[in-house]
């Protein structure tokens, strides 16, 4: 029997992976972003405060609209035009739909290493760099032979090296300014760029990680790629409102000009799922705390997930009442290719609801 038990486990392995139709994995993450703006669009209050918004006639005009439906559309048009229509989001508590982080902290090191490693570590409590004994969720993905060497990064912030543990992991991880040393016209181009560009929020501009990360994708065709957003937390952080939103917006857009660039491809067309969600939340009941986050900040462990693919039903906006956690993500990305993550410390059970 004990000889059994194994080969059973294999053979439900296989078959799991049979079954499914993704082939390959995308997760972007927007760092700090409400979900509040997610679900309800512009905040009404803050659109009208001089002290957060310097360009409140521009943004009316950009973002405000009558109803939420039509603001959170205005701000986040591929999540709200493509994404709800063939795929789901959760996080929207107005309805009762709630998604939390199960570390204590609130705030990016732990979160990161909550999305990716399935595991709240409390001793993870700082933003330092050091390097994440914990194994993630991509580089056990790497490990599995169709997977070796497939397997990448693009970030804009520079902590992500050691988070993701890229010396011990095997990943290729490039963020903020590593160089872009390969032997190509536009990666060199782009490298050149992220050199002269200014710098408003001291790292490279989110748009560069965008191009930098969607060129790899043309040139090397990784089977999962992480693209990580953070001019949406840099300017909470400033109190600049107006850039928040335009930030939002943009990376809503570079979003979507990926799902757009994915279907394009064979390789990667109708054979790709995309997850979409944040690091940690925002302050919410006190007009001012909607720039910081952590553990004195109440509501800024709420958070969201977007997800669209072949294996995922269209249920569009989930209303049920169920609570789910940011350490389900890990799980829930190995199970998209029949994989069941498992390591030496625990790890939360996946998001099932995502899956057929």
């Amino acid at each position: 029997m004990k000889r059994i038990l194994p080969l059973l486990l294999i053979f439900f392995t296989m078959l799991a992976q049979a079954q499914r139709k993704t082939e390959n994995l995308v997760i972007v993450t927007l760092d700090g972003m409400r979900w509040q703006e997610v679900f309800k669009g512009v905040d009404e209050f803050l659109l009208n405060d001089s002290v957060y918004n310097r360009d409140i006639e521009g943004m009316k005009n950009k973002f405000w609209a009558a109803t939420p439906a039509e603001r959170r559309q205005k701000l986040f048009p591929f999540l709200w035009g493509t994404v709800s229509g063939k795929g789901q989001l959760y996080g929207n508590r107005f309805l009762g739909n709630k998604m939390d982080n199960a570390n204590p902290y609130w705030f990016s090191y732990p979160g990161y290493n909550e999305i990716f490693t399935g595991y709240p570590d409390t001793a993870i409590n700082s933003n330092d760099k050091i390097y994440n004994k914990n194994i993630n969720v991509l580089e056990y993905i790497n490990r599995q032979k169709a997977f070796k060497g497939k397997v990448a990064a693009f970030t804009t912030w520079d902590v992500f090296p050691y988070i993701l543990n890229a010396p011990r992991s095997g990943i290729y991880v490039n963020a903020d300014v590593d160089t872009l040393r390969f032997p190509s016209a536009t990666l060199s181009l782009i490298n050149d760029m992220q050199f002269l560009t200014t710098r408003p929020i001291d790292v490279r501009p989110d748009v560069l990680t965008y191009f930098a990360a969607r060129e790899y994708l043309k040139a090397y065709q990784p089977r999962v790629l992480y693209i990580a957003f953070d001019e949406t937390d840099d300017f909470a952080h400033g109190g600049m409102y107006d850039q928040y939103l335009k930030s939002a917006f943009a990376e809503d857009n570079m979003i979507a000009d990926l799902w757009k660039t994915i279907q394009s491809m064979p390789l990667y067309k109708d054979k790709t799922t995309l997850i979409v969600t944040c690091d940690h939340g925002r302050g919410d009941k006190d007009k001012e705390n909607w720039q910081h986050h952590g553990t004195r900040i109440e509501d800024s462990h709420e958070i969201w997930m977007a997800v669209m693919g072949p294996d995922t039903p269209p249920s569009g906006e989930i209303k049920s009442g169920e609570h789910l956690y940011q350490a389900q993500i890990a799980a829930t990305i190995a199970s998209f290719f029949g994989m069941d993550f498992k390591t030496d410390h625990p790890v939360m059970p996946p998001v099932k609801s995502v899956l057929y």
